[in-house]
């Protein structure tokens, strides 16, 4: 006798995941089961940190190499700097910033560092763990509370009980520890006291972003226009719409202004931030740059950037000076900062399997 109240959720087949460690109303899903496959973790084999110490700059410079990456989250007044090695081993950090809580997310196997509010739910705010499964090779997550399933990519509900449940995302990118540590010397950096022992600052997925490479366990299509492996940066408008703008032709023209939904918006590219998925040990990557995707509006006025060649932008409106995290640092607006929009660093594989084909925006290539 089947012990889910719609019978055999499952339809006759066998799912490619185990359903005996979860409590999740298999019977509500807004996903094919058929595309769900376990990645060969049990759940919270990739530990999540649920109670994570921070040190200084000056303590974490001791093990941080310059152009190594990390996730940038700046909330009010604080600032906090996520390490991808130590991201990678863990995937989520359960956070607190005063009285927000949030979840930081790191998929290895997709290259997506996103962060979304931890909402309230029947008045338990909601963390997160791994499932050990994937879906087009991007992190399944599960909250603690309900048992239920969430795509990392797109932060909403895709199993159980809070099926069709969407997280709000926040503001994140992925940049060299030089630009973090210059631009916030009093910020807060996770620390490697995690209470786990793994080997922090090697990658375990070496050479897995060879751009020549298929990505591991995913069975969609791949849109032919890039190649799997390539990285763009992608703005995810719902679930549904969205833009991308290929790494290629951001490192060749490393600025590029555009408009979204009525929008105006800029996107900044810099040489210097190593790949966390090709050495061995991610300090020895190879150069793949970082991205900031921003608001290009100040007090009402539209602005427009070009690139100074020097990892420095400037807006032809008044000539001021900008840096990759959306701060205008000489200038006019000196002291003026851009508004920060959530986007994802991620495969092409994945930006494509989520979103419609027609989202790629690479005039020029």
């Amino acid at each position: 006798e089947s012990p889910y109240e719609c019978g055999d959720p499952f339809e006759g087949e066998r799912p490619s995941f185990s359903t005996s460690f979860w409590k999740t109303d298999f019977c509500q899903h807004s996903i094919d089961y058929s595309e769900i496959f376990s990645g060969g973790p049990p759940p919270d084999g990739i530990p999540a940190i649920d109670k994570p110490r921070f040190v200084d700059v000056a303590a974490a410079d001791e093990w941080l190499e310059d152009a190594e990456p990390v996730i940038l989250l700046t909330i009010g007044k604080e600032t906090r700097a996520y390490p991808l090695q130590i991201m990678i081993w863990h995937e989520i950090v359960n956070d607190q910033f005063s009285d927000l809580p949030v979840v930081v997310t790191f998929c290895p196997l997709c290259n997506t560092a996103l962060v979304f509010e931890r909402p309230t739910v029947d008045g338990e705010v909601l963390d997160f763990g791994t499932t050990g499964n994937l879906r087009f090779s991007d992190l399944v997550m599960y909250d603690r509370q309900t048992h239920s399933w969430w795509q990392q990519f797109s932060g909403e509900g895709i199993v159980g009980k809070l099926t069709g449940m969407q997280l709000n995302p926040l503001p994140a990118a992925m940049i060299a520890w030089s630009d973090f540590k210059t631009t916030y010397p009093d910020g807060q950096v996770l620390s490697l006291d995690t209470g786990y022992n793994r080997a922090y600052g090697e990658n375990p997925y070496a050479g897995y972003d060879d751009v020549n490479a298929y990505p591991f366990l995913f069975s969609g299509e791949v849109d032919q226009r890039l190649r799997p492996m390539e990285r763009v940066v992608g703005i995810l408008i719902d679930n549904d719409t969205g833009r991308a703008y290929s790494f290629t032709r951001l490192s060749e023209e490393e600025v590029i202004n555009d408009e979204i939904e009525g929008t105006p918006i800029v996107i900044f590219w810099k040489a210097g931030t190593t790949s966390a998925l090709d050495s061995p040990l991610i300090s020895l990557g190879r150069d793949v740059g970082a991205t900031g995707v921003f608001e290009a509006v100040v007090e009402g006025e539209t602005l427009t950037f070009t690139t100074n060649y020097d990892g420095t932008f400037k807006d032809d409106n008044t000539g001021s000076t900008w840096d990759i995290l959306g701060q205008a640092i000489d200038g006019p607006l000196a002291g003026t900062q851009l508004s920060p929009i959530p986007h994802h660093d991620t495969f092409w594989f994945a930006w494509a399997a989520f979103l419609p084909a027609d989202t790629l925006n690479d005039e020029g290539q």
